[in-house]
């Protein structure tokens, strides 16, 4: 019997309005059924959020944090549970760095999130006054999220704004709605009603949300095409915005490495989540001197990694989580064999499943597809570079900026070149190891602002100034 996940609006299951299936792409049978969420849903779930505001922004900090620490703890209690729902939706598997290690991921960045404190920062004290800096909430954020890494990503949106005392409306994927209605229906045991609720659509309640003259900021995880509707959108409203818009990391890997050292680091550093990424390196450049024997033992990890459904304890690696993603990974590799790339391993699939094989191309070069774009799949272009310079600009002429990494056997070398590299954050030895402490966000189009930590979660807040 295919289980049926209610919107949760008011600290109560709502199941009004239609439902529809969410697909499993690992067998393409049903994993579920969402509750299609409409206009009058969200002003339901607007209304609640601004009734629930004032009790919980004035709910002290301390008892705030408890109630983070407690979500935290009914994480650890479902952690079974939400696993296996994530790996039905989203494809994912059980093991490796999959469905368990997102949700083990999110018990412990809201373990993290609840020990941050935000003080009021004293400006000035002297003969001539007191000038004091304090954060206060913002009010009712909606957080709109993707469907890659579902439940983790809700967990960065949602708890950081809780702690900073704001109610939360979060609308993730119609992809992926299952574990994310779940998390918040098992939140509800630690929060009072309406500070946080959840929607699933297949329409347009992300579009209502950014519009709606009651909600006070959106916070987006996406893509560069709808995190710019959202911003036109917020800005007619005058809502702030953070936006993590994706990135197509280069990284650079100098002559002085050892390729088998490094091998499985460059593996996971393309292909965790199946590729399926924001931070997940998709542009490699191999110094000429090391350039075959870095493919080499890249392409032998490549090969040991078994896929398949996830399910399956053995498998390690899923299916790309959708059609309309699949095609797009399979159109830059295309493009890219088409213009003179040659596949290492993998190249272009023949069948129908959405299971997509670990791709490694050489010889890719500006001007192919897989080079220029964000292609947020299992397949990665090795670039062979032999001017330090020119491979800079390379990495660093692009529209995105969020990640970008450094691979070297010489820490002081590997330190001084990501100095030159423009982006959120640049990783040495390692590519998209994110953590809770350290802010993570992009520049130029890779978005707005950044999450984690103290200055993700000032991020939460506004200012206000008393000056006496």
């Amino acid at each position: 019997m295919t289980t049926t996940y209610a919107n949760i609006i008011d600290g109560q299951r709502d199941q009004e309005g239609d439902g529809f299936d969410v697909m499993n792409p690992s067998t393409g049978a049903v994993a579920g059924r969402a509750i299609g969420a409409n206009e009058a849903a969200l002003d339901r779930a607007v209304a609640a959020a601004r009734r629930a505001f004032p009790g919980w922004a004035a709910t002290p900090w301390a008892d705030r944090q408890a109630a983070c620490n407690r979500i935290a703890g009914l994480i650890g209690d479902n952690a079974a549970e939400l696993a296996e729902l994530l790996t039905a939706e989203q494809g994912k598997p059980l093991n490796g760095v999959g469905a368990r290690f997102e949700i083990g991921g999110c018990q412990a960045w809201t373990s993290y999130t609840a020990s941050l404190t935000l003080e009021p920062e004293i400006l000035q004290d002297n003969d001539e006054g007191r000038v004091e800096l304090h954060r206060v909430p913002i009010g009712v954020v909606g957080a709109i999220t993707p469907w890659n890494w579902p439940v983790l990503i809700g967990i960065w949106h949602i708890v950081p704004a809780i702690l900073a005392g704001n109610c939360v409306i979060i609308k993730p994927s119609e992809n992926t709605p299952l574990s994310t209605l779940r998390l918040v229906e098992i939140m509800q045991e630690a929060l009072p009603p309406g500070v946080v609720q959840a929607l699933a659509s297949e329409g347009e309640i992300g579009r209502l949300m950014t519009a709606h003259e009651d909600i006070d900021k959106i916070s987006f995880t996406g893509s560069i095409p709808t995190g710019s509707k959202v911003m036109e959108s917020a800005a007619k409203t005058i809502k702030q915005v953070t936006l993590e818009l994706g990135g197509n990391d280069p990284g650079i890997v100098l002559p002085d490495v050892d390729p088998k050292a490094i091998a499985e680091g460059l593996f996971w550093g393309c292909f965790i989540n199946n590729g399926q990424t924001c931070a997940a390196l998709k542009r490699l450049y191999v110094h000429d001197d090391v350039h075959d024997e870095v493919v080499e033992a890249l392409a032998g990890v490549a090969r040991a990694m078994p896929m398949g459904d996830g399910m399956d304890e053995d498998n390690v690696i899923g299916p790309i989580q959708n059609r309309d993603q699949y095609n797009i990974v399979k159109e830059f590799v295309q493009d890219a064999l088409d213009k003179g790339a040659k596949a290492v391993c993998g190249g272009v699939p023949s069948g129908n499943d959405l299971f997509f094989p670990t791709t490694i191309l050489t010889g890719v070069e500006p001007g192919m597809k897989l080079h220029d774009l964000e292609q947020f799949g299992p397949a990665i272009g090795i670039t062979r570079w032999r001017d330090e310079d020119a491979v800079v600009e390379l990495a660093n002429d692009d529209k995105c900026g969020l990640g970008a990494s450094v691979w070297s056997g010489d820490p002081d070398r590997a330190r001084k070149l990501a100095d030159r590299i423009s982006a959120g954050t640049v990783w040495i030895n390692k590519h998209g190891m994110i953590q809770p402490n350290a802010p993570f966000g992009g520049v130029r189009k890779s978005g707005i602002g950044v999450q984690f930590g103290v200055e993700g979660l000032r991020e939460c807040t506004n200012i206000k100034t008393i000056i006496r």
